[in-house]
């Protein structure tokens, strides 16, 4: 008989960690090789978790709702295979020696082993064992929190961990002045559950307090607008916006679209909208301006060769996620809208994969669908820039020609981008916005798709 280890896997480049939402196998239940063993959700996505071995559940080490970064052993199987065939001796072998310590010390002992291949570059200050992932340690070091100030904040992660929602809470206390000596992260478990509890039963009370007696209807944000409101803090904290704007005369691609939408259909056996027509022409302004397709880290830039466009989609629900178009650069419009109205589809039906919202080098936005001429929009991180097409409107425009000015009514369109300005000077940005303004007005009318 032999005991594999179960690991959280790896869910995406900017993922470092999951929350189990629920586990579809208990302790003592057989499992089959490739059979989904839990149900997980990221900041990005819901995804479901197969079974690496075919054999018994022997033991589940995360419970629902605990966060668990990437790489950690969440559960263990045991199989009929020779003990020798082990895939991960190196974790195994310290547990197989405290096979008679409870659960929670069993835990303890993988988080230790763990650890080290986590957290080998992280900043310490030599007398703690306490985890942290490295986007809270990278909110800290951008906030100025030093290690002895980041062991002091209360966490309500797993064993006391500190999330990102407690160090962005503790960012914001602190800046209003509201933060005050807190207990050392010694204290006993009881200790962390009360620090845990409390200022919930304290935010709901105030909550009850401030609208008691009015005409209002509270509701509490489901786990997907949690994770959203998230990441637009983080951005915010992370990235110096700044937002240009631009207009365009669409009215060569309106009138084009119009002309084959009904055919396209017929031939291709999808519909033609205009975000393939977007995203086909900021692709090939990236092939002009490539440090608009970089994300940071650190002091070093990272520009990316691979052009993948994330298309922000709203959901049913009213919440919004980012499916990624890959490689971009290498599909024809045809190859565009297919990409764009099955990854559209597969998010309005709840079938989106981890795979499908990772990896995005550059974002774009359509807030012309619901009726907005322009906006401001968020970077989704680690990018370093994001595109807002406005709602394209019938509008007099002056005409210049050699014969003179003259008026006609013409399809016009607001763009605005957003951008981080620790990379993207005015300059690169606005160059970049008018660029892609200038594809759109210069849209061969006479095209072949």
């Amino acid at each position: 008989m032999a005991v594999v280890d179960l690991v959280m896997p790896k869910l995406g480049e900017s993922i470092m960690e999951a929350t189990v939402l629920k586990w579809l196998k208990q302790p003592g239940d057989t499992v089959e090789m490739d059979e989904t063993l839990l149900e997980i959700a990221t900041d990005k996505v819901d995804s479901e978790v197969p079974s690496t071995a075919a054999g018994v559940i022997e033991e589940i080490l995360y419970n629902v709702n605990d966060v668990v970064p990437i790489g950690t052993v969440i559960a263990r199987i045991r199989t009929n295979a020779a003990e020798s065939v082990s895939p991960n001796p190196v974790v195994s072998a310290p547990v197989k020696e405290t096979a008679n310590t409870q659960p929670d010390q069993v835990a303890e002992v993988v988080e230790t082993i763990q650890r080290p291949a986590v957290s080998h570059s992280q900043p310490s200050n030599g007398s703690s064992n306490r985890f942290y992932s490295p986007l809270v340690l990278n909110i800290a070091a951008s906030e100025g929190i030093s290690m002895s100030e980041l062991e002091n904040i209360p966490g309500t992660g797993n064993e006391g961990r500190v999330t990102k929602k407690d160090i962005l809470q503790y960012v914001s206390d602190r800046k209003q002045g509201k933060t005050t000596s807190q207990k050392p992260h010694a204290a006993t478990q009881q200790n962390v559950a009360v620090t845990k509890e409390a200022p919930q039963q304290s935010s709901q009370t105030n909550q009850l307090a401030t609208y008691q007696g009015g005409n209002v209807e509270i509701i509490e944000m489901d786990r997907m607008r949690k994770l959203i409101a998230d990441h637009m803090v983080r951005s915010k904290h992370t990235s110096p916006h700044v937002t240009s704007f631009t207009e365009a005369d669409v009215t060569n691609m309106v009138m084009w679209r119009n002309k084959v939408k009904k055919e396209f259909e017929k031939r291709e056996g999808t519909k033609i909208t205009f975000t393939p027509l977007f995203i086909e022409a900021v692709v090939r302004c990236i092939k002009k301006f490539p440090l608009i397709n970089c994300s940071l880290d650190g002091n070093n830039i990272i520009v990316k060769k691979d052009i993948n466009i994330g298309m922000a989609t709203a959901l049913p629900s009213g919440n919004l996620i980012v499916p990624v178009i890959k490689s971009a650069e290498q599909l024809n419009l045809v190859g565009l809208a297919k990409q764009v109205n099955g990854l559209a589809d597969a998010a309005r039906n709840g079938k989106l994969k981890a795979d499908d919202t990772t990896g995005g080098t550059f974002t774009m936005t359509n807030v012309g669908t619901f009726g907005s001429l322009m906006g401001t929009p968020i970077i989704n991180q680690p990018q370093v820039a994001i595109l807002a097409v406005g709602a394209i409107k019938k509008r007099p425009v002056v005409i210049e020609s050699p014969a003179g000015d003259s008026i006609a009514i013409r399809h016009m369109m607001y763009l605005s981008m957003s951008y981080d300005h620790r990379i993207v000077d005015g300059s690169l940005g606005a160059t970049f916005l008018t660029a892609v303004a200038k594809e759109l007005e210069n849209f061969d009318g006479e095209r072949e798709y």
